[in-house]
């Protein structure tokens, strides 16, 4: 667009244009000032004959002439610089834009709508998208460019371009960054009257305006624009007629030859005739095929990981006519989506979207499929999120477009074009061409991360692996520790008094024993292969219950009672594993009770029937005051420990892991009569399987924790 037309526009919104102003502008535009001056010297203004100069013909022209013709001769200079504008006849087109823009501001005048240039301009570029159209295909369009202007001509648009002009021209206007209000009044300016009765103002004036000089004899169409800005067939009659006096007027001060316009003849709509359905979709998937195999061939001729996302953002941006696109990759944990980095885009590096926080982003990750993202959704379908409006805000645009990209099984992340609006529909036919685009890239991908980046995301992940595996063992060798500094003073008292030690010495090598596996763990990070073995829990339980009794660590008034089901003795696990569960729910029940004593109670209440899973439960439960609202409610969660001494908080939260890890579900219960922590175990099978399914018709009472959830938390 011109920048005389840009400037005018900026002062006009800004509300501050006066005649200094405008004389300073046209002043920077020697085109612009050689026209207002002829038109200034003109008969129609002049009639003593004299010429006169800048500023005396912008008095005697008035504002508002000086705005329209600065309006209309802009725009007809950008119309002139179309393609193929030069060979085609444009009076019909001319003299129906100088119509819609008369028109649009007369009835702007009438419903006292405040910006009247704004309305003439709109109706000034509200066919403009034929233009385009005409530019863009001439041989497809050049027919229809003369067609009359119905709701036929856009019907065949869309089936021959398959795009109408007036989206074409809404994103013409967008282009030219000018208001979102104009290139909306563009693009509806065929939607029927019952759609547009809350529509903004601009946009039922240009509905109208249209109506009134493309389609004056339908008096149906007219009557329903008409009563969109609320006007009566009179009122409507009186615009159309005072319309052609000022577009003759408009013409002739803007050297427009209108003369023969109404000559021109406006045939019907016409469309050549289409290809058969299933050749065409047939010539379609053939020619999205070799697209493919070409993008792909491209992918792998690219150099180092950010070569490969420049070649991914530059063919998705020609391919799907992209305004902007970023890629996002799945981080080293896969929990959430993260920027690459690409020329131009380095601060995209800082951006993330988690992918359990939902999101229409997040979602076709997940699902592995397009997403088509609108900003005017809104929040209700819960799809558009601060990641998305973020983007939105990054890419410059008002739509997204999420390509996934997807190889074999895995999603390694997204490709994320900025689109306008009314482009939507159009990628949405594409959606299987998209899908096939991704795919090479993830392909293209995946080849080159699997030697340098996924190597380095593993490295990452068995550090971590390897830091919360040392916290842990750290932990737990504390446990051993202390019963073997409590059984070495045990057997120094007994061999001091000459009494035999023999079950003192067992139990010392068995916690040694365990000391060693701990440690040696750090050295296997990976489960064992063995298969499911079953462990006697009252077994483990009689273990537990003699490591405390035999050591100094149980005061005198705590008292430890085991009560042990008959029949339901076996689980499904590992006996070391429930044997750290126990010792670490038995010593915090001993360290709550403290110097007051009570009572701790290990019981085995017997079979649990949860979700067609037949579990064992234990309970571990003490007396104490118990657990403090706030404490309840993050339990089981790695924080700093309260307690006095070199603790670090894990304990509860190491109980929760090893529980999980035998396939099981723990629950705390606290009030002022003691705490209580359930504890869910596979049942034995009897067989090398997993845990008993029971059949669905079974109804067992859902005893004791049935209802168990996960607790969160620190202790």
């Amino acid at each position: 667009m011109p920048q005389i037309l840009v400037r005018l526009i900026e002062h006009l919104q800004a509300d501050d244009l006066g005649m200094p102003e405008l004389a300073a502008l046209i002043s920077k535009d020697a085109g612009m000032t050689g026209k207002l001056l002829a038109v200034a010297n003109s008969s129609a203004y002049q009639r003593h004959h004299r010429n006169v100069n800048l500023e005396q013909s912008l008095v005697a022209l008035g504002t508002d002439m000086i705005k329209t013709l600065v309006i209309s001769d802009s725009v007809f200079q950008t119309f002139n610089n179309f393609p193929h504008s030069g060979s085609t006849d444009l009076r019909a087109f001319w003299k129906n834009s100088l119509g819609g823009a008369v028109i649009a501001r007369e009835i702007a005048r009438l419903v006292e709508y405040p910006h009247l240039e704004e309305a003439y301009l709109a109706g000034l570029l509200h066919n403009v998208g034929r233009l385009a159209l005409l530019a863009t295909a001439p041989k497809e369009y050049a027919y229809n460019f003369t067609a009359r202007d119905d709701e036929d001509l856009c019907a065949v648009e869309q089936r021959t371009l398959q795009i109408t002009h007036a989206e074409a021209g809404a994103w013409l206007i967008e282009r030219w960054q000018l208001d979102s209000f104009l290139a909306d009044a563009v693009l509806y300016h065929h939607e029927p009257s019952e759609r547009l009765e809350s529509a903004h103002p601009l946009i039922r004036i240009v509905r109208l305006a249209h109506v009134l000089s493309s389609h004056p004899d339908d008096e149906a169409a007219v009557r329903e624009a008409a009563a969109l800005c609320g006007i009566d067939g009179e009122q409507a009659a009186q615009l159309l007629m005072g319309a052609a006096r000022q577009v003759e007027k408009a013409a002739a001060h803007l050297g427009i030859d209108l003369a023969g316009a109404d000559d021109i003849p406006a045939p019907p709509a016409y469309a050549a005739p289409s290809l058969d359905p299933v050749q065409q979709r047939l010539s379609e998937e053939v020619r999205n095929m070799v697209l493919v195999s070409e993008v792909g061939q491209s992918f792998a001729r690219q150099q180092g990981e950010s070569g490969l996302l420049e070649a991914m953002t530059r063919s998705a941006r020609i391919l799907f006519d992209f305004g902007n696109a970023v890629v996002l990759l799945e981080n080293p944990t896969g929990h959430a989506l993260v920027g690459a980095p690409t020329q131009g885009s380095q601060r995209i590096a800082e951006f993330a979207v988690p992918l359990a926080k939902g999101g229409a982003i997040a979602k076709s990750a997940l699902e592995r499929r397009p997403a088509f993202i609108r900003k005017d959704a809104g929040n209700d379908s819960g799809s558009f999120g601060l990641a998305e409006e973020q983007l939105l805000r990054m890419l410059g645009t008002d739509s997204l477009v999420c390509v996934p990209l997807v190889a074999g099984a895995r999603c390694l992340g997204v490709l994320i074009g900025g689109v306008a609006a009314w482009q939507i529909p159009y990628c949405q036919r594409r959606e299987r061409f998209m899908q096939s685009f991704g795919a090479q890239a993830a392909t293209a991908l995946e080849t080159m991360l699997s030697e340098r980046g996924h190597a380095r995301r593993q490295l990452a992940h068995v550090a971590d692996e390897y830091r919360e595996a040392s916290r842990r063992v750290v932990h737990e060798v504390n446990n051993p520790l202390s019963i073997i500094k409590n059984y070495l003073s045990v057997l120094d008292s007994k061999l001091a008094r000459q009494e035999p030690v023999s079950t003192e010495m067992s139990i010392l090598n068995e916690e040694i024993d365990r000391v060693g596996q701990l440690v040696s763990s750090l050295a296997d990070l990976k489960p064992s292969d063995a298969g499911p073995r079953p462990t006697d829990v009252a077994k483990v339980v009689d273990e537990v219950q003699r490591l405390f009794r035999s050591t100094g660590f149980v005061p005198s008034t705590v008292d430890i009672a085991v009560t042990m089901h008959d029949e339901a003795t076996r689980i499904e696990g590992d006996a070391d594993v429930l044997k750290q569960i126990l010792v670490n729910l038995v010593k915090n029940a001993i360290e709550a009770l403290g110097n007051t004593g009570g009572r701790v109670e290990i019981v085995n209440r017997g079979h649990v029937n949860r979700e067609r899973q037949l579990y064992l439960e234990l309970v571990v439960s003490d007396n104490g005051p118990g657990l403090s609202r706030e404490v309840l409610a993050h339990l089981f969660s790695p924080v700093k420990s309260t307690k006095d001494g070199a603790h670090h908080g894990l304990g509860l939260s190491i109980v929760h892991s090893l529980v999980k890890k035998l396939g099981g579900h723990i629950a705390c219960r606290s009030g002022r009569s003691g705490t209580a922590f359930e504890i869910l175990l596979p049942a034995w099978s009897g067989a090398a399987g997993t845990a008993v399914a029971l059949p669905a018709r079974a109804l067992g009472p859902a005893l004791g924790a049935a209802a168990l959830g996960p607790a969160l938390g620190p202790v």
